[in-house]
């Protein structure tokens, strides 16, 4: 059984001194409601729409970034990621533009900005565990190792996601390791084998949330998306994840090339 107990948040106009401390200890931080219901609803109906295109017209990748498909409860394909999904659905884009959510960017170092047009922009991830589905879970990882792969030094930066159904132990759920943002080089690279380990940790913490709940997380903290231990609509779990960055401006192009990380994910099944 995964940790369940850590101090839940809610957020008013501004963070505080208290949150900051707590994200900086512990490496993440988990906001309660803090979307409604409503644009939770435009948010899934507007990706059900993006996906319907996608399907319709073959697209295979956006900006160089691959697509991921798969299968749904009811046999029909589907899109498991999303990538730069605030490019193609208005109430995506008009989320991370509300003040709210750009105060966030005090968890970084000034100059912090919302990477919408870089890395993979703002990415969509839909879980489900059927028989033949190509998205169940995600092994253990760190998301700051993608600067590595494009040759970069590795600077701070946050995964903020949203979440769009509720997420626990039932249908799987993110589990990290709190505090393993302070790690050094090495056991950031090495600590486990990336997307291969699925394995329980005896530290994780699972993250409990509610369809409108904000968490974040700090991109060098080890964390993992566990499999459901169900199968079909139960199973279902879909989070929004915007990354907040800091560093050279390096936007993405449809002459931009897959990168190099994206052929690990391959193994994310």
């Amino acid at each position: 059984m995964s940790k369940t107990q850590y101090k839940k948040f809610t957020f008013g106009e501004h963070l505080t001194d208290e949150q900051i401390a707590f994200f900086n200890r512990n490496g993440f931080i988990h906001f309660q409601g803090f979307t409604t219901r409503e644009k939770v609803d435009e948010i899934l109906r507007s990706t059900e729409n993006l996906q319907k295109d996608w399907i319709e017209n073959k697209v295979e990748k956006i900006k160089g970034v691959p697509i991921k498909y798969g299968v749904d409860v009811t046999g029909q394909t589907i899109v498991h990621r999303f990538p730069f999904t605030s490019q193609f659905s208005e109430p995506v884009k008009r989320f991370i533009q509300d003040s709210h959510f750009q105060e966030l960017k005090r968890l970084l170092p000034e100059g912090a900005r919302i990477a919408e047009n870089e890395k993979d922009g703002v990415i969509f991830n839909h879980y489900v565990n059927t028989e033949s589905s190509n998205f169940r879970q995600m092994g253990w990882h760190t998301d700051s190792m993608r600067d590595i792969f494009y040759g970069k030094k590795i600077m701070p930066m946050l995964n903020v996601g949203l979440y769009l159904d509720d997420s626990s132990e039932s249908n799987g759920g993110l589990r990290i390791l709190p505090g393993t943002h302070r790690q050094n080089i090495m056991s950031m690279m090495f600590r486990k084998a990336y997307f291969l380990n699925n394995g329980r940790d005896k530290n994780e913490m699972l993250v409990d949330a509610r369809a409108g709940d904000l968490v974040i997380h700090d991109g060098r903290i080890w964390h993992r998306v566990a499999m459901a231990p169900v199968l079909g609509e139960a199973s279902r779990r879909r989070v929004m994840y915007v990354p907040i960055i800091v560093g050279a401006y390096q936007p993405k192009s449809e002459q931009s090339r897959t990168p190099l990380y994206h052929h690990f994910q391959k193994l994310v099944k």
